[in-house]
């Protein structure tokens, strides 16, 4: 099944850069007062990744990773991480920022004005620790084997079939393995058709779905905020939940 990915634009890709690797007075600059709330929903990648904890692993896998911010975290406490996303745009960007410097975006202010800023990679996080590859989270390649830890953050309320990829989980973690799993339940049509949302709420779902062969450990809510210009930000949370592979 093909579908249209609406992840390509540049508006986008410089969004998502500054969502990943901006430095919060890039994202919230000091000469303006900003509401509490607002900087506390800064980090979401490191956040959601902070949820496998500290212990190291051989093998990582981030699907739906966008510009690569969570894969590159990942990579802090896992051997080899693979990073996978449908946007051949992000995954272009995530693999320049693996093998250079920096790579040159610009952030919107309003109309035709923009500021340059350099995304880079956390320089403590070895490169050859990463790979990042396109791909369809629907339809993962069969050859992937097993990782000891997957995430998954924003992902499943864009997915047109989001059980194709949840009904593959079971077969992506390892026995014993942790997934993590970051939605802010906007289930749209435009994404999502309607006939494929949950049934009732979103965790619940996960839970009937997961729970034949995941044990819950913990669920949070973790707040993320995205700029679109210097007067327009996307401030939502996401539900996050923690599993172990029986």
């Amino acid at each position: 099944m093909k579908t249209m990915n609406p992840y390509e634009s540049d508006k986008l890709l410089s969004e998502y850069l500054l969502f990943h690797f901006g430095d919060p007075a890039d994202v919230l600059p000091a000469e303006r007062c900003w509401p509490p709330g607002m900087s506390e929903a800064l980090g979401f990648p490191r956040r959601t990744v902070a949820h496998f904890g500290n212990s190291r692993v051989a093998r990582g896998l981030d699907v739906g990773c966008a510009v690569g911010g969570s894969t590159f975290e990942m990579a802090r406490h896992c051997d080899h991480v693979v990073g996978i996303d449908f946007s051949a745009a992000f995954i272009r960007a995530a693999e320049t920022l693996r093998t250079t410097e920096g790579l040159p975006y610009h952030r919107l202010e309003e109309g035709a004005l923009r500021t340059p800023l350099i995304a880079r990679r956390p320089l403590d996080v070895p490169a050859d620790a990463v790979v990042f590859q396109t791909g369809d989270a629907m339809d993962l390649p069969e050859d992937l084997g097993g990782f000891d830890r997957v995430h998954a953050a924003n992902l499943i309320c864009r997915l047109p079939e989001p059980l194709r990829f949840i009904d593959r989980l079971s077969f992506l973690v390892k026995p014993g393995g942790t997934l993590v799993l970051a939605t802010p339940c906007t289930w749209l049509e435009e994404y999502t058709p309607r006939d494929n949302w949950p049934p009732r709420d979103t965790a619940g779902w996960l839970h009937d779905r997961l729970s034949p062969c995941f044990d819950l450990l913990k669920s949070a809510e973790e707040p993320f905020l995205i700029r679109e210009t210097a007067r327009k930000f996307q401030w939502s949370t996401s539900v996050v939940t923690v599993w172990h592979r029986r």
